[in-house]
């Protein structure tokens, strides 16, 4: 933790790296745009501006594709870093996360079924992925809770029972690749996760549906740091922490939800970023939630970012990147864990 004093600096050191690496994803791609441009590009609005400097391609390459892109790998990462701060209080365990505790695949499964079955599609099929995934993510959620015993039993049967849902849910979407060909790659960018599909529409119903989730987090981070304690100091200073519980999990779920139908299942950013913005800002929520929305949308947009121009003309999910960062950090909390219990 660092001194009180240094915050306002780390987070404008934050927030600058945050907008250089944005301004450098619009330039960055098969198709390198040079960042002049993209300023006239982007003042010049949607619509192209007859005489500019650019062209009507660079302009739709900005507009269409990158730009809506970043900004919803932007909004991902400050959902998915918030969810994994609210899961570590909820749980009192340093290593749950949306991923790590089955939350997202059993969203993943909830749009894949949906899928599979035939009920996603037509013009409501945008608001159709999102409300699949929460009740796929919320029936996990209550699944974990009801076998692991929730908080009261240890951390390690709160990971296992995750990790076993996780392998269940990815064999049965397997299956469904298997048995339905036909959505075998919409199943495939919800298991490896993707921002290749990103658009204005699903932007806005992504956005909106993610603040939904987000913002009652903002006014509850007292009760986040409440929730660290044991439950009768909880109960003696006025605090239903059933209800505070349960409000917290609703929402952070359906955030976490939400993102998953539209980016797939991303591994490890709620493990991530929270852990590493607890270093700078110590343990309680009303400074780590700030930090940690910024760090997350620092690291989902340079993930993107990595996806897409690692390997030239080909795209990299990002959900590998994230895993190839995150899974580290995982083994050694892990370990970390295991010495304090010995």
């Amino acid at each position: 933790m660092v001194r009180r004093s240094m915050l306002p600096v780390i987070a404008a050191i934050l927030l600058i790296t945050l907008m250089a690496v944005t301004a450098s994803a619009l330039t960055f791609g098969p198709a390198g745009i040079p960042l002049q441009l993209i300023d006239d590009i982007l003042l010049s609005g949607p619509t192209p501006s007859e005489g500019a400097a650019y062209s009507i391609a660079q302009h739709r390459i900005v507009w269409t594709l990158r730009l809506p892109r970043i900004l919803t790998s932007f909004v991902a990462g400050i959902i998915l870093s918030v969810a994994g701060m609210v899961y570590q209080a909820l749980f009192r365990n340093p290593m749950a996360d949306p991923y790590v505790l089955g939350i997202s695949s059993g969203a993943a499964f909830g749009v894949s079924l949906a899928a599979f079955l035939g009920f996603i599609g037509g013009a409501t099929g945008v608001w159709q992925v999102p409300l699949v995934a929460f009740a796929g993510a919320a029936g996990t959620a209550i699944f974990i809770m009801m076998l692991s015993g929730g908080v009261r039993r240890s951390p390690t049967a709160l990971l296992l029972t995750g990790i076993a849902l996780n392998f269940l849910l990815s064999a049965l979407m397997t299956l469904f690749m298997y048995l339905n060909r036909a959505h075998l790659q919409s199943i495939m960018q919800w298991t490896l996760g993707s921002f290749g599909s990103s658009s204005w529409n699903k932007l806005l119903v992504m956005g909106s549906m993610g603040m939904v989730g987000i913002i009652p987090i903002i006014f509850l981070t007292k009760e986040l740091d409440i929730l660290l304690l044991d439950e009768a100091s909880a109960r003696s200073i006025g605090v239903s922490v059933k209800t505070v519980r349960l409000v917290l999990l609703l929402f952070s779920t359906l955030a976490t939800a939400v993102t998953v139908a539209f980016c797939g299942t991303i591994g490890f950013v709620g493990l991530m970023v929270p852990h590493i913005m607890r270093l700078v800002t110590g343990p309680r929520h009303r400074l780590l939630l700030p930090f940690s929305v910024m760090g997350g949308a620092l690291m989902m947009v340079g993930a993107d970012t990595v996806s897409r121009t690692v390997l030239g003309a080909s795209e990299l999910p990002v959900g590998v990147i994230t895993a190839i960062a995150g899974a580290p950090l995982f083994i050694i909390l892990l370990v970390n864990s295991k010495r304090s219990t010995r």
